[in-house]
């Protein structure tokens, strides 16, 4: 039973599942988290190597910004903090008791006062007066790093220095790294893409001579294998692949040969076997009813046996010529290629049949046009003929058989259809093989070979047709599909997969 594939769930996309993709899509990934290790690695080896830097800056200033706020305006001296050395956005801050001043230096030197909120007064209080660097934020300047120490007075002082050069350096590392990631990962995607098809290449050979010996039909007829793989290097994954697969094409190969030898024999002794028969069984017949036209007195015993090998030798006639032309088909003996009209020959078809079996209601229903094709006259009416025969012999009396004919785009279409019982269900998959009987006693009984349908098969695919049945209680429908002009070389060579496909 064939799985279909599955479909991906809307909007959800699934890993590839080639091994290229796999193994490419695999490089890409571990090669993006290395990235991704090494970006943020770095970025915080940088980060601490500014922020120590920083800290560096506020134990070398000593609180010296913070404690120029310790000065009151004089006279003779007014209160501006003492600016010299301190860089852009330098915080100081002076607490004692309840009272807090703070300021930060600006460009030029330029100092401006800032509002402390209560939050901001809590979390410099509680900063401890250990000259070591923490960070903070402060609601008016942002993140900061900060240090106190302890003032002249019993008071604190605090200085600080801002983290946004930091930010902004850290921002800069990661654009530049995004950028060059980013470069890596899409060369190095399109460089591992190559080099994974350049790796595949002999797992590519296998596969394509794998699905090669796959599309072979390997049921039946001359098969020739693919050529063997070449192995490169016989120790590398592929290697092992190829010569495995190597090793079992030549198993295989030996298979087919030898099955094909014994199928040639097989045809060859049912031709030969089927010639010989005809002479000694024509002969039987021939004595039989020499005795039966006998004028003296025959005893009934005697009458009723030869009237019994009458009857079988007849039987066995036909079986002989089934068997010949089944023989003389697998031979490849070449079909007649001339015009043939299949609605005359439809017609003298159902006319026998209808003479042959008076208790059936036979209809037709054919197009108003002649319809003509190129075949075998000959063997496409003893094809027709085998149809409604088996329709007679397994339907009961009063069946209605409908027999159609049309012209479609797939070609010319034949169909034969009863009402009768149908066809177990288990028997339909091989009905077209040989000696296969619905009802055994009952075939026999009627004169069947088992060779009917067998040689429907075989005529309709060696004109390049097709043939198949569709069977359920009160319904059975035998389809008949024939190209309008068969193809060049058609003959035994549409035959190959005939024992395959029917059964046999």
């Amino acid at each position: 039973m064939t799985v279909p594939p599955r479909r991906p769930l809307s909007g959800v996309s699934l890993p590839p599942r080639t091994l290229r993709g796999q193994l490419t899509t695999g490089l890409v990934v571990l090669l993006a988290l290395a990235c991704v290790m090494v970006g943020v690695t770095t970025a915080f080896a940088l980060e601490g190597f500014l922020v120590r830097r920083l800290d560096q800056q506020l134990s070398a200033s000593g609180g010296k910004f913070a404690a120029s706020l310790e000065h009151e305006a004089t006279p003779d001296r007014d209160n501006r903090p003492d600016t010299r050395g301190q860089s852009k956005g330098t915080f100081g801050a002076r607490l004692r008791g309840t009272t807090a001043r703070a300021a930060v230096v600006r460009k030029e030197g330029g100092v401006s006062e800032v509002r402390l909120t209560a939050g901001d007064r809590r979390a410099l209080t509680e900063l401890p007066l250990d000259g070591e660097g923490h960070t903070l934020r402060l609601s008016a300047l942002g993140r900061y790093r900060v240090a106190a120490f302890k003032g002249d007075d019993d008071d604190v002082l605090i200085t600080g220095l801002p983290l946004r050069p930091v930010e902004e350096t850290l921002h800069r590392l990661e654009w530049v790294e995004g950028a060059v990631f980013g470069a890596a990962l899409i060369v190095t995607g399109t460089l591992a893409a190559l080099w994974v098809r350049l790796s595949l290449r002999p797992l590519r050979r296998v596969t394509s001579t794998a699905a090669n010996v796959a599309e072979r039909p390997l049921a039946s007829g001359e098969v020739a294998m693919p050529d063997p793989v070449p192995v490169a290097d016989p120790h590398t994954e592929v290697g092992q692949v190829g010569t495995a697969l190597n090793r079992m094409l030549g198993h295989v190969g030996n298979a087919l040969e030898r099955r094909q030898a014994s199928e040639e024999r097989l045809r060859h002794f049912a031709a030969d076997a089927s010639h010989e028969l005809r002479t000694p069984v024509a002969n039987i017949r021939g004595h039989a009813e020499l005795a039966l036209r006998h004028e003296g007195p025959v005893p009934a015993e005697v009458k009723r046996a030869l009237d019994r090998i009458q009857s079988e030798s007849v039987r066995m006639s036909r079986m002989v010529d089934d068997l010949l032309l089944l023989a003389r088909i697998d031979a490849g003996r070449a079909l007649e290629r001339e015009p043939v009209d299949l609605t005359r020959l439809v017609l003298d078809a159902t006319d026998d049949a209808r003479a042959t079996g008076p208790g059936h209601r036979w209809l037709l229903d054919l197009p108003e046009e002649a319809v003509t094709i190129t075949g075998d006259e000959h063997r496409l009416h003893q094809a027709v003929g085998n149809l409604l025969a088996n329709a007679r012999s397994h339907t009961p009396s009063g069946t209605r058989v409908t027999v159609r004919l049309a012209h479609d785009e797939d070609g010319i279409r034949l169909s034969v259809a009863d009402n009768g019982p149908g066809i177990p269900e288990e028997l339909q998959p091989e009905i077209f093989g040989r000696f296969v009987r619905g009802d055994a006693s009952r075939s026999r009984a009627a004169g069947s070979t088992g060779l009917g349908l067998a040689i429907v098969y075989a005529v309709v695919s060696a004109h390049g047709g097709t043939v198949g049945v569709e069977s359920a209680p009160g319904r059975t429908v035998f389809t008949v599909t024939l190209p309008v002009s068969p193809p060049a070389t058609y003959g035994a060579e549409n035959l190959e997969n005939h024992e395959r496909d029917a059964g046999a």
